[in-house]
């Protein structure tokens, strides 16, 4: 029985090749991605025993989904067939001062239509001794968004851990919605992920002295911050990833963890984007794979945000780098050369 237990939507990502713009091409690239899923296949690159939960249609575009995964070795026999459609997102990479751009065209997908009795939680959960979601997935519908908090309830019924991306998308819900749910949610989780503005967008807890937009981070606003949602929801843990956006092509990146009682931060990256779409998830599950194997809270801190780092070199949403690339750049080893 697998060990993690991942629950969301998993969607058809179409994209043009390269920087072209979606308005000037007539060739779109088709692979898979989505938030959860995309946490599972880091997860099972790294050798872990972790299932990928969802609802797809029971035709070819359900099942190239379910093999996307399957590639990984993500366990997908706890996937729900059934519904109509996959959900698909177009995705438009930015460079240098132009931004990066995603539509969403998932309104009636199988997941966004499912109910409650599709998912046998107790069947699910039995063996497993890890629950990650994030707030896309209640953001889909008030069904969805009662899924999660029985998926929840049943999580800690059987004693497992719960963590959770905030991850907010404006174009799925308001605020005012994100945090109603959230807030009812976050009662069960015990790890929170969050950016730079989940935290205000989400729980309305703002850093002082930061503009993400003028890529302007401060350090003890961000602590603060941790320090707050730890407090408000008894976490054992509280996540934030910290991005200082020079252009769509050259991102800093780091991250800090609060344990109740400590802010570690992270060394900072400066990365070269080849596609930022999946960073915030490969570090959630970096920061998952070191709590899972006990690393002290700085060590898995550094993994987890070196293997983001990594992803944002890598096209597609999936994560296809080995535990030994991540502990080799965790470690030190970040000049890029040859391998030979």
């Amino acid at each position: 029985m697998a060990k993690i237990i991942t629950f969301g939507e998993v969607m058809l990502r179409l994209a043009p090749h390269g920087y072209y713009r979606l308005i000037q091409t007539d060739d779109l690239e088709a692979t898979y991605g989505g938030a959860e899923a995309n946490v599972a296949v880091s997860l099972a690159n790294y050798g872990e025993d972790v299932a990928f939960v969802t609802k797809l249609p029971e035709n070819l575009i359900g099942q190239a989904a379910v093999n996307s995964l399957r590639r990984y070795g993500v366990d997908t026999g706890k996937i729900v067939r059934g519904g109509e459609r996959v959900g698909i997102y177009y995705m438009e990479k930015g460079a240098s001062q132009r931004g990066s751009l995603v539509i969403y065209d998932r309104k009636y997908s199988a997941m966004q239509q499912a109910q409650s009795g599709d998912f046998d939680w107790k069947k699910i959960f039995r063996g497993a001794k890890w629950f990650h979601f994030t707030g896309i997935t209640p953001a889909l519908s008030p069904e969805v968004a009662k899924i999660c908090l029985e998926a929840c309830k049943a999580a800690k019924a059987n004693k497992m851990m719960v963590s959770c991306d905030l991850n907010y998308r404006g174009k799925l819900w308001t605020k005012d919605a994100a945090k109603a749910t959230m807030t009812k949610l976050l009662k069960y989780v015990d790890v929170v992920i969050a950016n730079e503005d989940d935290c205000a967008d989400v729980l309305g807890i703002k850093a002082a002295n930061s503009d993400t937009t003028k890529g302007a981070l401060d350090e003890k606003g961000y602590e603060s911050v941790a320090k707050q949602v730890q407090k408000a929801f008894k976490l054992k843990m509280v996540a934030i990833t910290l991005r200082t956006s020079i252009s769509a092509s050259d991102n800093k990146w780091a991250a800090m963890v609060y344990d109740g009682k400590q802010c570690y931060h992270s060394k900072e990256y400066l990365i070269h984007i080849t596609d930022r779409v999946g960073g915030g998830d490969s570090f959630g599950a970096g920061l998952i794979y070191g709590l899972v194997h006990k690393f002290d809270a700085q060590k898995t801190l550094e993994f987890a945000v070196a293997a983001s780092c990594l992803k944002q070199t890598i096209e597609g949403d999936y994560n296809q780098v080995s535990l030994d690339e991540v502990l080799k750049l965790a470690g030190g080893n970040a000049s890029g050369r040859i391998s030979r």
